[in-house]
């Protein structure tokens, strides 16, 4: 009888060899968030909570987290409604899909600020919308769309709107035809089929789509300075004017822990809606 061949050990560490710039970027990631920590609670003085009773003592600074959450929310909850058609439709239409996915993710090609630039000649006082107005006689005076938190939340809208997109869509495919051909088939309309079977086997996708656009708008600096101007705050904008023009990272720092556990008590709430909404589906 022969032997078995022996086990070869270069699998383990092939594995080991590609895990290794993974193992890498992680170790990166946690040294920086290592320093974040490290520098907003030393000060010359030694570990202490001064730069965030200066955060929480202000109240200028509590407007910003104010607007900062406000824009994030409205921001998300904007983009999900808008992309759940556009999602719908790529899923009803397999044969355009690619196509339109293209139309879709092709902004996310050009430059942020380009995008964003582009808002700025569209909505600005002598801008497309507000002169078509004016001629058509609609308006007299041109209408305030930028330099305020409106235009904020209409960029980020339009930057952040194929992340709701993509999740929505992901779950959309995942769904069996069988379940709305067994819904017609009782008697149910189109609508009543997509309300009773569809919509809910697809609000996962929805609140994985308003997480991702609530985090990243939480951190949003191009766009809040571009189309909210300087007096329209945000977290993401304060972080880096502390960088920036007041070179004081421990304050910058500090900043980003408040915005980071902000994020996080965001997400669990949406975390929590969900799991009172989304219908427990065993798979």
């Amino acid at each position: 009888m022969r032997d078995a061949p022996p086990t070869s050990t270069a699998t383990p560490k092939a594995l080991g060899w590609l895990l290794l710039p993974a193992v890498g970027v992680l170790a990166l990631f946690l040294g920086a968030v290592a320093l974040l920590f490290l520098h907003a609670f030393w000060t010359k003085d030694g570990l202490s909570l001064a730069y965030f009773r200066q955060i929480l003592d202000r109240a200028d600074y509590h407007e910003v987290f104010l607007r900062t959450v406000s824009i994030a929310a409205i921001v998300a909850v904007t983009a999900a409604v808008l992309a759940y058609p556009i999602a719908w439709l790529l899923w009803r239409l397999p044969r355009w899909r690619n196509l339109l996915l293209v139309v879709v993710l092709v902004p996310w090609l050009v430059s942020l600020v380009v995008r964003t630039y582009g808002w700025l000649v569209i909505l600005g006082p002598k801008g497309f919308l507000n002169e078509a107005l004016r001629w058509a006689g609609v308006i007299q005076s041109p209408l305030p769309l930028i330099f305020n938190d409106l235009g904020v939340v209409i960029g980020l809208t339009h930057v952040l709107m194929p992340f709701s997109v993509i999740a929505t869509l992901s779950v959309l495919l995942q769904i069996d035809n069988r379940l709305e051909e067994a819904s017609e088939s009782l008697g149910a309309s189109g609508f009543e089929t997509w309300r009773r079977v569809v919509l809910p086997l697809s609000l996962p996708g929805v609140f994985t789509g308003i997480g991702i656009t609530f985090l990243t708008s939480m951190g949003a600096i191009v766009t809040p300075i571009l189309l909210g101007g300087i007096r329209q705050k945000m977290a993401g904008t304060q972080i880096y004017q502390e960088v920036v023009y007041n070179f004081n990272m421990s304050k910058a720092s500090a900043w980003a822990l408040c915005l980071l556990i902000l994020s996080g008590l965001g997400l669990a709430l949406l975390r929590a809606v969900e799991a009172a909404l989304v219908p427990k589906v065993d798979r």
